[in-house]
């Protein structure tokens, strides 16, 4: 259970960083003009809630599972998050990112086998 816990805190880390980006692309960035409208738009703030609710997962994981094996296991975030970049944004990815994406994943399986 604790590592559906971490994988679900993985995914909401990574789902947080796409409202941001939506929220931040909506309105064309963050500069001095903008700043209250961006801070309070509805994605930033679904952003930060799922965070907040990574957070608390978080919690429970390092209550859990020891912190050697869990804090490694979560940069799959990084790897998710090209993946994400290339299929909701339609980011161009150079082949040295799915590289270093594979390397992550790798790394996670060797970390994470018994």
């Amino acid at each position: 259970m604790a590592y559906l816990m971490l994988l679900l805190n993985i995914i909401l880390l990574v789902a947080g960083q796409i409202a941001w980006k939506i929220g931040l692309q909506q309105h064309g960035g963050i500069h001095i003009g903008n700043l209250f409208l961006v801070l309070f738009s509805p994605w930033i703030l679904l952003g930060i809630a799922l965070y907040a609710l990574s957070t608390g997962l978080w919690f429970v994981v390092l209550s859990r599972l020891p912190l050697s094996l869990v804090y490694p296991l979560q940069s799959l975030a990084y790897a998710i998050g090209i993946f994400a970049a290339w299929y909701v944004f339609g980011e161009s990815v150079p082949l040295n990112r799915w590289i270093g994406a594979a390397v992550i994943v790798l790394g996670a399986v060797i970390i994470a086998a018994k």
